[in-house]
């Protein structure tokens, strides 16, 4: 049986263009912190990288901090500026962690009044918005928020690993003082990330011991996998949004798509299937040959409450039958139709076993 994989918010498979750059990498060998040719060598390899990833964003090399992943970068963004008191949306991915949270409409967009009132009403704060939600895919309103931040002098950071590869992402456009980035959402290696951070905003290191990153993170690189990001970094996006929107033009008339009516990712959706649970749906799916998920992919394979739709106000029976189909750059119209096909399949025998 020939799997379908539709679950790339989660992973997206490695890229022809990175699985050469690690390649090379690996047969270089050398440890970039060396003074020695091998050194030079691997440490001409993060360079080029760094400057990859620096013009796919629009900013400078020395920008680009390289972390093991979105999430270390977002642990870093937190403690880097040294400021106790932290806003984080409703919706943001766990690893982003707040001391206040700002709630979210229907379709989980930030509200931007409360914003405001959170921020006069306390000291000096960091406001992290993501730039785009991993499991419903709506866009937020990263250059809106970034303007109430202001009136309040309080930084903002926003963590765009869901919407690098997918979309245009440009540092300097949004106005944004930090950023998170990731390689293995749009097919690069896990175990590469980055943080960006504006030129004049000084960053603590959240890991201590040697000098690397300009001494704002600790610890050997990992040459191989942040080669391969840097390889995906000036590989052309791709654009999904006519396989997204025929996908979810097959649902059945009760499905209820999740911020369809706000600006979304374009390979994501994320939809509740009434009378289903999503544990149930994830097992049938997958025993058929289609590879989705249920959200978050952050909870050692648990298959968990979704924080993004009860704070959207979505009904606790209603989210705990939501699913996430996430497409990538190798996906093709032939894979949305087998998951139509499949999904029809699963709620035939659903019913008429229901009816027997």
């Amino acid at each position: 049986m020939m799997r379908v994989y539709l679950d790339h918010n989660a992973t997206s498979p490695l890229r022809p263009a990175a699985r050469a750059a690690m390649t090379a990498a690996f047969d270089k060998g050398g440890n970039a912190s060396s003074v020695h040719a091998e050194g030079r060598a691997a440490h001409a390899l993060i360079d080029d990288a760094r400057e990859a990833v620096a013009q796919a964003l629009g900013v400078i090399a020395p920008m680009v901090i390289f972390t093991s992943g979105g999430s270390e970068a977002n642990n870093l963004a937190v403690r880097a500026a040294g400021i106790e008191r932290v806003l984080g949306s409703a919706v943001e991915h766990p690893s982003l962690k707040s001391t206040h949270t700002i709630p979210v409409d229907g379709d989980g967009l930030v509200d931007l009044d409360a914003l405001d009132r959170m921020l006069a009403a306390g000291p000096r704060a960091l406001v992290s918005v993501m730039f785009a939600n991993n499991e419903t895919g709506v866009i937020q309103p990263v250059r809106d928020v970034v303007a109430v931040a202001q009136k309040h002098g309080a930084l903002v950071h926003t963590d765009a690993v869901q919407a690098m590869g997918k979309v245009p992402v440009n540092f300097g456009l949004l106005g944004v003082d930090m950023m998170t980035v990731s390689g293995h959402k749009f097919g690069g290696p896990l175990g590469a990330g980055a943080l960006i951070v504006r030129e004049g905003l000084a960053v603590e290191p959240l890991i201590l011991g040697g000098g690397q990153e300009l001494r704002r993170r600790a610890g050997t690189e990992n040459v191989a996998a942040i080669a391969g990001f840097g390889a995906v970094a000036k590989e052309k996006s791709f654009y999904f949004k006519e396989l997204r929107d025929s996908l979810e033009s097959g649902l059945e008339p009760d499905a209820v798509v999740f911020g369809r009516n706000t600006p979304r990712l374009p390979n994501t959706s994320c939809f509740a299937q009434p009378g289903f649970s999503a544990d149930t749906l994830l097992m049938n799916f997958d025993l058929d040959g289609i590879a989705i998920s249920s959200g978050s992919a952050c909870s050692s394979g648990k298959v968990a409450k979704s924080h993004v739709l009860a704070a959207m106000g979505v009904a606790p029976e209603l989210a705990s039958s939501a699913i996430r189909v996430s497409l990538g750059w190798n996906s093709k119209m032939g894979d949305v139709k087998r998951f139509l096909t499949i999904y029809r399949k699963i709620l035939a025998r659903h019913r008429a076993r229901a009816a027997a």
